[in-house]
């Protein structure tokens, strides 16, 4: 008895470890909890992340894709706070121990999360005006959007930057109802948590992203 207890014990431990390696490091289901990429993604849409690009290849994403990022912790920068030569978001919510770690990047229990779509890459130059966005002073083609979306700053000072090296200029399709780049900064891309790769849920509109 005591031996088979043992054993499912050992089991019920490896079967975890796998999931958990699963989850973080390669798919990871989500739920869409927000509009700002409506109406690209509707809420309590189910998706699949695809992490391994980003989590084991540390590969940059491409211009397009839409990606899940942890929440920076300053979310509407100011002009006094913020060195605009320096456009990155800021991440003050440092762990302090392993369990800490643990509880929040693996299991991600208290993580907030964000879903954008990526607009401008490293060194690139982007300029918001006129209600259209630039990219090194050509025009962003956005087939994505819907008809006469503008985009504004949408209260947010980082509208004129390059992009800085490692990051990632990131808004949402629903550009008036979207906490983004233009409030908080460019992302790390070790802040990223995954491309969106299927979404499985509701079924009539199941498919790859």
């Amino acid at each position: 008895m005591k031996k088979e207890i043992i054993e499912w014990a050992i089991c019920i431990i490896i079967a975890i470890v796998i999931a958990l390696f699963i989850k973080t490091l390669i798919g990871t289901p989500t739920i869409v909890k927000q509009i700002s990429m409506y109406p690209t993604l509707i809420e309590n849409q189910r998706l699949i992340l695809n992490r391994a690009s980003i989590k084991i290849g540390n590969k940059m994403p491409k211009r397009g894709e839409i990606v899940t990022l942890e929440a920076p912790s300053t979310k509407n920068a100011t002009y006094v706070d913020t060195n605009l030569s320096n456009p990155i978001a800021k991440y003050d919510n440092k762990k302090s121990n392993i369990f800490s770690k643990f509880v929040y990047y693996v299991l991600e229990i208290t993580k907030e999360s964000y879903i954008k779509r990526v607009i401008a890459l490293p060194g690139e130059h982007i300029q918001i005006r006129e209600g259209k966005v630039y990219i090194n002073d050509e025009e962003l083609q956005e087939p994505y959007l819907q008809n006469n979306i503008i985009t504004d700053s949408h209260g947010g000072i980082f509208t004129d930057l390059t992009v800085p090296e490692n990051c990632v200029f990131v808004m949402g399709d629903n550009r008036a109802n979207s906490m983004d780049s233009r409030n908080f900064g460019c992302v790390p891309i070790q802040k990223l948590e995954g491309v969106v790769w299927i979404r499985f849920w509701p079924f009539n509109v199941f498919g790859k992203i």
